[in-house]
């Protein structure tokens, strides 16, 4: 080959060379523009069982390291007090009482239609939003959002999926033609391994999703089961807490534990393959811990209320936002953030918009979070839930109830709603409970209705005295 062929080559190889460098610098910097996100989600979680919500019970250093690493959102809300509807606010960003998805999906009164249990078709979701971005979505655990096929997480824009059909799941095992919380699992993308335990295998699904797909931006829905029902807890984590008394107590806090662990194992990775500096990571509740009148196993202290009320202790959950590339570490944001709020977030960051006919409830918190924006993202906030509603304005909360007269709280300088005040201030309270009218006749009917003993339970909750401290 003569010098002159071989300079050609030379160079044809060298511009060659160039432009696959340049490529993937371009590709490398269109990745880096757009966020990953990881949505993890706990189930039924007690908002005082977490070490950085004051428990003195039950250790969590991975969700305290976690709440260290970002925004600690000190009010933040969910749109209902129970799993399905607190859900279907989540994953469209529109209050569900909006479209009709009051109640919870599960054994609902014979005179509704079946093909109407489950998120309206017609109603967009956050994965949804993000495959038109070029994201890939993936939902590892509950979905509770409708088990018909029209309403399976594969067809809302979620391209992996691993569940179980119904709304929870039994931790140890299932069965081939199980039902309820004995169901087998379910994926789009392989044969479901054996359960070893739901919160691990949970986090093991998470973990390989963000493997496959480490290099193209991704959205993780790590959709924990835990630590709802059935109480069961592997024997080692039953031996760290053998030192609580209560056996409910003692299983439930070994299942945080866990959960917290396998928190750990999903920031781990995400710092393993290099993407933790660029993933916002979002951790909260789908609503407070339940309280059984007879022996309750959740601790929502300092709040007084439980899952299914509308007292902070239902809607008020620990509610994270991590992502080191954007937001400051350390950061106690004051003002109240709803889960409405993180589908438009998540949407605009990825670089796409949301269009006043998108109807969202919820609003890009963070520039909020960022410091580029002050005040209050959240000024008005409402809730409709079977026999309770409420509006929340600034510091304001109005709960109203069948059975007596509405109650007025200041949860600013209230936080416990310990003192009704309604009596103090009736032009605020007929102002408000006219707001609260007014929305309330302007929703259309709820798609179907749970049976009618629930509605008692809910509302004897309201009476319950609760807890309101750590125990010792």
């Amino acid at each position: 080959m003569t010098v002159h062929r071989i300079l050609k080559y030379g160079i044809r190889f060298a511009a060659a060379a160039i432009v696959s460098v340049l490529a993937s610098h371009v590709a490398a910097a269109e990745k880096s523009a757009k966020p990953n996100f990881v949505l993890i989600l706990a189930d039924d979680l007690g908002y005082g069982d977490l070490g950085y919500t004051g428990s003195t019970q039950i250790r969590t250093p991975n969700i305290d390291a976690l709440a260290a690493s970002g925004a600690i959102i000190e009010q933040g809300y969910v749109s209902a007090p129970v799993c399905g509807p607190s859900r279907a606010g989540l994953m469209t960003g529109r209050n569900q009482v909006n479209f009709g998805f009051d109640n919870n999906p599960v054994k609902p009164v014979p005179q509704f239609k079946p093909e109407y249990f489950g998120l309206p078709v017609g109603e967009k979701t956050i994965a949804d939003r993000l495959a038109e971005l070029g994201y890939i979505n993936g939902l590892m655990g509950k979905w509770h959002l409708g088990d018909q096929e029209q309403f399976r997480p594969s067809r809302r824009g979620f391209h992996e999926v691993w569940t179980y059909p119904v709304g929870g799941h039994d931790y140890f095992r299932s069965e081939p033609d199980g039902e309820g919380y004995l169901s087998p699992l379910e994926s789009n993308f392989k044969t479901p391994d054996p359960i070893t335990y739901l919160t691990d295998d949970t986090a093991n699904e998470s973990i390989d999703f963000i493997r496959r797909h480490k290099d193209k931006p991704f959205f993780l829905y790590a959709s924990f089961n835990a630590p709802h029902t059935p109480l069961q807890a592997t024997e080692e984590d039953l031996a760290l807490y053998q030192h609580i008394a209560d056996e409910k107590r003692r299983t439930y806090a070994a299942m945080v534990h866990n959960l917290d662990v396998n928190v750990g194992r999903i920031i781990r990775e995400l710092k393993d393959q290099g993407l933790y500096d660029n993933t916002m990571v979002v951790f909260l509740s789908d609503n407070g811990g339940p309280i059984a009148r007879n022996n309750p196993w959740t601790l929502n202290a300092p709040y007084r209320g439980s899952k299914g009320g509308l007292l902070e202790g239902g809607i008020r959950v620990p509610f994270l936002v991590s992502w080191p590339q954007g937001i400051e570490a350390g950061l106690r944001f004051e003002y109240p953030v709803t889960a409405l709020d993180i589908t438009p977030t998540f949407v605009e960051l990825a670089g796409g918009a949301i269009a006043e006919s998108d109807k969202l409830d919820g609003s890009n918190v963070y520039p909020y979070l960022a410091g580029k924006v002050a005040g209050n993202p959240n000024n008005d906030m409402k809730w409709r839930f079977t026999i309770s509603a409420s509006i929340r304005e600034d510091e304001w909360k109005l709960v109203r109830l069948p059975d007596r007269l509405p109650m007025l709280f200041n949860v600013k300088v209230d936080p416990s709603e310990q003192k009704d005040v309604a009596h103090l201030h009736r032009e605020r309270v007929v102002r408000m409970l006219k707001a609260l009218g007014d929305w309330d006749v302007s929703a259309p009917h709820p798609l179907y209705l749970e049976g009618e003993q629930w509605r008692r339970v809910q509302l004897d909750n309201y009476d319950v005295e609760y807890r309101l401290t750590q125990p010792n």
